[in-house]
């Protein structure tokens, strides 16, 4: 980013995370889902990261056609870089997960960087009445289980999406993955310009202490080499915005939105993913920088264009 300082703002609108219980403003709905990226996108957000969900009970929902209720709309209201997951849920193959991104042949798609435990349920302590009954054993499950990506999941979805030019949201949540990732960029296989999602405070992964945001980002310089990557940051829950002041202060991006955390301040829910990307936008020029426009990160990011996608 030291070469143009313009900052990329990315919003992940739903996500898999969270459930509808825990919050009445968390997009469930395409319709929710579409007017949720807009507003993002018109409140300064470049690129959307989208998941989708099956609109009677808000569970995660990977097929094709789920993403293709809500993704024409999306591009025919803005112009914001459309990114498709490739996570899903940790109770996904990886079969299904890559199935959308495969589909629609978007100009983003994320992809996680290694396999780690993910833990979701101590929100349990927070939350006890639950609206749909597979909320509870959801988060429940994700104390004995995995959020598989091994090396051989990795390379599945990158030899799925070779054919069609997407680039990816690499998600690294600990230090370990950024040795996967140069073991990939070493082969080759992944190549620069890489947005690189550095991914804080996810039970599992690495925390959100200042120490451990910027050893991510030195770790990240000497193994991939700072012109190769734009670095970019989530905080999850309470480590937003805390997160993201630290990587505007030292050249990074930022991602918010309310799969990543469902807050606008201490007890106060976010009631919207556009209320998030005000509160960094404000943040980002407050330090006299500026935001990309889609096309600006299209150019930072050397991406295929929105007339390439499938959808």
């Amino acid at each position: 980013m030291a070469k143009s300082r313009k900052i990329i703002i990315s919003c992940a609108v739903t996500g898999s995370i969270h459930t509808p219980s825990m919050s009445p403003y968390l997009p469930i709905t395409p319709e929710e889902i579409a007017d949720a990226a807009v507003g993002a996108a018109e409140a300064g957000a470049a690129i959307v990261h989208l998941h989708a969900r099956d609109p009677k009970d808000g569970r995660p929902d990977q097929t094709p056609e789920a993403f293709g209720r809500f993704l024409k709309v999306i591009k025919q209201r803005s112009g914001a870089v459309v990114n498709i997951t490739t996570g899903g849920s940790p109770i996904m193959s990886i079969e299904e997960r890559v199935k959308p991104a495969a589909f629609f042949k978007p100009e983003v798609a994320s992809l996680n960087m290694g396999t780690m435990n993910f833990g979701l349920f101590p929100m349990l302590a927070r939350y006890k009445d639950f609206k749909y009954d597979w909320e509870k054993p959801y988060l429940e499950g994700s104390h004995k289980g995995i959020f598989k990506n091994t090396f051989a999941d990795i390379e599945y979805i990158l030899k799925t999406c070779a054919e069609n030019n997407t680039r990816f949201e690499i998600e690294c949540y600990d230090i370990g993955h950024l040795y996967t990732l140069a073991h990939f960029l070493d082969r080759g296989i992944l190549k620069p310009p890489m947005l690189v999602q550095s991914v804080f405070g996810i039970l599992g992964g690495i925390g959100g202490h200042p120490e451990d945001v910027m050893h991510m980002r030195r770790t990240a310089d000497r193994l991939l080499g700072r012109d190769n990557y734009e670095w970019s940051v989530l905080g999850a829950g309470r480590n937003q915005m805390q997160v993201a002041a630290i990587a505007l202060a030292n050249g990074g991006n930022v991602r918010v939105g309310l799969e990543d955390s469902l807050w606008a301040g201490p007890g106060k829910l976010a009631q919207s993913n556009a209320e998030q990307v005000r509160q960094v936008r404000q943040m980002i020029e407050s330090l006299g920088l500026e935001i990309a426009t889609p096309d600006d990160a299209r150019e930072i990011l050397s991406l295929k264009g929105a007339d390439r996608v499938n959808f």
